[in-house]
């Protein structure tokens, strides 16, 4: 039967109304009963200001303030109307332009009134009080999340209820092994929403920071004895060089946002010598649909096979079938009712109950999906298309390296160059890179240009912003 996150909530408070939900270590702690308790006084705010069923909301709030938000969050959707998560590190502008996009009626925020908006206040309770609404339909949409932009104008993508509330509310919790799972992923991404889900449904109290560091977040799985961690990429890299060992008690290690580099995930698996260290593949458009690969030596470069009745293929740009094992776009599909961009239900990236990654990729005879490349980020270098991910990973292998990107930089005769930054644990020049990568590249693809960064330019998400890291060049 589809659901409601509303009706999540309410059935998980009635039955566990004292059980923690969400800990903001050393900030607050949220329980099943508060949470309900909360959600109800912020749509009774809501519904007394006006705000009426379908109408958006935004959300504006600091990783210090999760339990405000998934309060806020639950609070939008318990009035019938749709909540606009967003990044709070977006300026006073950008902010602008997203809400007027989804033509929002207010903004829903924290400690800090994000400029001169029609802004109210998480803590509606304070004010007038109305009526609740009827709960919200699974087929009502519950969410407007905006991609990163990095590849262009951030896009708002429409969840309905049934596609947030897809496969929970079972009898077997998520995550059973755990009695805490711990995070620090931001507010206003995919990944951010996954763990409120997380909160909601499965058997862990989800535990985050205020702020992350390598340091205090090695410090909070230890505190908790978190037995499921989920983190990106960038976040696993910092925590291996800050030299983090022997977290014990965390059996799974979930890695999402983007592709894990194998010499990556073979070290977590020494800092972490219990935990089996998954690679997680989907995309904002696509949830929940996804691909798992738990890391397997022999595979390092899979991000594994579609899980949970999901689906994925290698197609054309149009969704035709390619020869198997043949590179072609990635395609995705998902069991839950799909996703649609606000504002352009058509678009082709969603056709027939398929997604559009936008990356390029193959399938090898075991179904498992390897990933080529973003399409915007392939490299056409005189004849050749390069891909950064192979580049990225052979560049990895290096053991001074810390950080890598590569990308194409404009070249009068090839069209683009290889180009790669790195951020490194000693000196390591240019030319003896090159010749480090002469027995793992082929010649077209050992990089040109090569520059050493403190860090490399990332995203509210943990993603390498590759349009600033090319005005470095």
């Amino acid at each position: 039967m589809d659901l409601t996150i509303p009706h999540l909530l309410s059935a998980r408070a009635e039955s566990e109304p004292d059980r923690l939900a969400m800990i903001v270590h050393g900030r607050s702690e949220l329980t099943f009963g508060d949470w309900s308790a909360g959600a109800e006084t912020v749509a009774r705010g809501l519904n007394a200001r006006g705000v009426k069923p379908g109408d958006r909301v935004g959300l504006s709030f600091q990783a210090a303030e999760w339990t405000d938000y998934a309060v806020a969050f639950c609070g939008v959707l318990r009035a019938g109307a749709v909540a606009v998560p967003l990044n709070d590190r977006l300026t006073a502008t950008d902010l602008r332009t997203l809400l007027a996009d989804c033509a929002a009626v207010g903004l829903l925020h924290g400690a800090d009134q994000p400029g001169d908006l029609p802004c109210w206040s998480a803590r509606l309770g304070e004010g007038p009080n109305g009526d609740l609404p009827g709960l919200p339909r699974p087929r009502d949409p519950a969410q407007i999340l905006y991609t990163s932009g990095t590849t262009g104008r951030p896009k708002g993508v429409v969840a309905t209820h049934a596609n947030l509330a897809y496969g929970l509310g079972g009898r077997r919790r998520p995550f059973a092994h755990s009695k805490h799972l711990a995070h620090a992923f931001p507010i206003g991404t995919n990944a951010g929403q996954t763990m409120l889900v997380n909160a909601l449904d499965a058997n862990p109290a989800v535990v985050t920071l205020p702020h992350f560091t390598p340091g205090r977040f090695a410090a909070l799985i230890e505190h908790y004895g978190a037995g499921t961690v989920f983190l990106v990429p960038a976040m696993a890299i910092e925590l291996l060089n800050a030299g983090v060992r022997d977290l014990s008690s965390v059996l799974l290690l979930g890695s999402a946002a983007a592709p894990l580099p194998a010499s990556v995930a073979q070290r977590l698996t020494q800092a972490f010598p219990k935990a089996t260290i998954t690679n997680y593949y989907t995309s904002t458009e696509a949830a929940p649909a996804q691909t798992i690969m738990m890391f397997d030596p022999e595979r390092p470069g899979s991000v594994g096979r579609a899980v949970a009745g999901g689906g994925v293929r290698i197609a054309t740009a149009d969704g035709s079938p390619v020869t198997p094992g043949e590179v072609g776009e990635v395609w995705m599909r998902s069991p839950a009712a799909p996703r649609a961009y606000y504002g352009d239900p058509g678009s082709e990236v969603f056709k027939d109950g398929w997604v559009r990654m936008g990356d390029l990729g193959r399938i090898d005879e075991d179904g498992y999906l390897y990933l080529v490349d973003r399409q915007s980020d392939l490299i056409k270098s005189g004849a050749f298309k390069v891909s950064t991910i192979r580049i990225e990973e052979a560049v990895y292998e290096h053991e001074t390296v810390v950080e890598a990107a590569a990308l194409g930089v404009p070249h009068p005769v090839l069209g683009k160059a290889i180009a790669v930054a790195v951020v490194t644990r000693a000196p390591l020049t240019a030319e003896d890179l090159r010749i480090f990568l002469k027995d793992r590249l082929a010649p077209h693809e050992v990089p040109t240009h090569v520059i050493t960064l403190d860090a490399l330019p990332r995203n509210r998400g943990g993603k390498v912003d590759k349009r600033l890291l090319l005005e470095r060049f």
